[in-house]
Formats: C-alpha cells, structure tokens, sequence
C-alpha cells in the first residue's frame, strides 16, 4: 500500500531528485562494493597477493563512480522524470554496481593472487564501464552539452577514454594493461586542472 508523506511547507522534491535517489543509492552500494572488498583484501593480505592490476582498476571504477554521479547531478535541469529516464538510470547504475561487485573476490583467500582475479573478470568489468560511458557520452550529445567535441581537451578527456579502456580490455601484456589503466585514472584529475 503507498502511503501519503508530506514535505514541510514550501519544500517540494522535483522528479530528478527523487529518482537520483535511487541512483544514488545504487552508486553509493557500487562505491561501498568497492571498498568492501578492498578492505576483505587487505585483511587478508597475509594469505593474498592484492597487486597492481586489482589495485588500480578498483582505483579507475571508483573514479568512473564518483565522475558518472557528478555529471547525472550536472544535468538535473535536462532530465525529465519518466519511465525510460527511470529505467535507463536504473541499467546504467546497476550495471556500476555489478562491475565494482566483480574487482574483488567475495573471499580474497581462495586466491593466492588476485592479479588472477583480474584476468579472468576485467574484460566483464571494463566493458561495462566502457558501456556506462556510452551511454553517459551519448546523453550528453542528445542533450546538447558537450560543447566543441572535437576540442583537444575533450579529445584528451573524453574521447581518450574509449580506445584506453579497450585496450586494457583486450590486451595480454600486463605492462599495457597498467600502463592504460594510469593513463584512465589520471584523465580524472587532469578534467579537474584542465578546465
């Protein structure tokens, strides 16, 4: 049954805020994912191996969280509340959370190495990310907000983004994979300094 609640006089909850609610929560579990799991794996350190590779795509999906909860918040006057809004927000959020569930094991001592987890789950993991940005760039260009998309910082920040996470995806060497991997993690800050 819905029950009725009313807001204090004058206070009223537009339909973005009440449907970034839920896609904030589910942000916040793929955050809160993330760092459970990290934490699992440094309590069990003395039997794991964490690595490289594990360390720093947990680092890169936390990034990818944080900036994709940012630019959701940014387009709040954009997005109408409806059903396929509701429902596209609902797949892009859960697909976070379901990538950042699968960085870390759910009991790090049946690896010796989680730099094996990496292996057999990145490709999972990056491909969601990759599909989650699609669909952030996609709406930022239906909407009319990404400005000069063919600018050096939106190629540098934006654009890069794509084939980076492609090859960290797809290739077999792990000196590509780390290095493709720093490159990701650092567009963040440098969105941020190059402004």
């Amino acid at each position: 049954m819905l029950a009725e609640f009313d807001l204090p006089r004058g206070e009223t909850m537009s339909g973005f805020e009440f449907a970034f609610s839920l896609f904030g929560l589910l942000l916040g579990l793929a955050l809160a994912e993330g760092l459970g799991g990290l934490a699992r794996a440094l309590k069990a350190s003395h039997a794991v191996r964490i690595g490289w590779l594990t360390a720093l795509l947990g680092l890169f999906v936390s990034c990818d969280v944080v900036t994709f909860w940012a630019y959701g918040w940014s387009m709040r006057t954009l997005l109408t509340f409806s059903w396929p809004s509701l429902f596209a927000g609902f797949l892009v959020t859960a697909t976070y959370y379901i990538a950042a569930s699968l960085i870390f094991p759910d009991d790090p001592e049946e690896w010796r190495d989680l730099d094996a987890h990496f292996w057999k789950h990145r490709r999972t993991v990056l491909g969601a990310i990759f599909l989650c940005n699609v669909a952030l760039l996609a709406t930022a260009i239906g909407f009319g907000v990404m400005g000069d998309m063919f600018a050096i910082r939106t190629i540098v920040i934006s654009w890069a983004f794509f084939p980076l996470a492609i090859i960290a995806a797809l290739s077999n060497q792990r000196r590509v994979v780390i290095g493709a991997l720093v490159v990701l993690i650092l567009l963040y800050p440098l969105s941020v300094l190059w402004s």
